[in-house]
């Protein structure tokens, strides 16, 4: 009885440090009932599927206290690298905001109840209903269950494997916001040197006067036609998934 007791603990301490870091399920907006019924249901149903990995049979208390710490460690390593793939679309839309002169501007998010900035918050609800749109939450299970298939429960991955992968994923964040930012900040670029060689041509014409709403429109025109491509980095983020998770 001990021994299904620690099993069920264990996959419940993998299940619930992977959607307390999560993206969507984490935020703030989902009620803590919801989060805590969720869990607990996902972990019932696991625990009964899952195969253990280790002989459960008098584990002493500082075994079973490791091997809790260890299933954390793994859930949130998996959750923190869904998290940077996750976001590459609002960074991608930071760097557009900067470029229209919205640094200042500061909302509260509703999901998060943090600041955040309009675009980039406005860019990450409309990821996140094309990511619903196509069943994208299904893959949180898969992940789920195919992280017990490579590592049934009582065994994780050693710590270089879950720093390799959480470091991996941060610089394909890096890399994915710079490339799906790069047309925008190609056409702000080419903005900028029109307005320069207007300014030399009309000294008397006050630049930073109108350069404010061409900027502002730049960027809007642009962001819709970035969109299209928020789409195509739904299947991108997936097979990112798959290459850095460590299952």
């Amino acid at each position: 009885m001990l021994e299904k007791l620690l099993g069920f603990t264990l996959v419940l301490t993998r299940i619930s440090a992977f959607f307390l870091i999560l993206p969507v399920f984490g935020w703030q907006a989902i009620p803590m009932q919801t989060k805590v019924a969720l869990t607990v249901l996902l972990s019932l149903f696991f625990a009964t599927i899952a195969p253990i990995g280790i002989d459960l049979t008098g584990v002493s208390n500082l075994s079973a206290v490791l091997l809790l710490a260890s299933e954390a460690m793994y859930g949130l390593a998996l959750g923190l690298i869904i998290v940077l793939l996750f976001s590459v679309i609002k960074l991608s839309a930071h760097f557009v905001e900067r470029q229209m002169g919205l640094t200042m501007a500061h909302i509260i998010d509703p999901l998060t109840n943090e600041e955040g900035k309009p675009l980039s918050n406005l860019l990450e609800m409309i990821f996140v209903l094309l990511f619903f749109g196509v069943n994208g939450h299904h893959l949180f299970l898969l992940i789920i269950s195919k992280s017990y298939e490579a590592f049934p429960v009582g065994t994780v991955p050693t710590i270089g494997v879950l720093t390799g992968g959480v470091v991996s994923a941060s610089s394909a964040m890096f890399v994915a916001s710079l490339r799906l930012a790069a047309p925008v900040l190609a056409a702000f670029l080419v903005l900028m040197v029109a307005l320069a060689l207007l300014a030399r041509l009309v000294p008397e014409m006050n630049i930073l006067f109108i350069s404010m709403p061409m900027r502002m429109a730049m960027g809007l025109i642009m962001t819709s036609m970035f969109l299209p491509f928020v789409n195509g980095y739904i299947s991108e983020m997936a097979d990112w998934m798959a290459k850095f998770l460590p299952l």
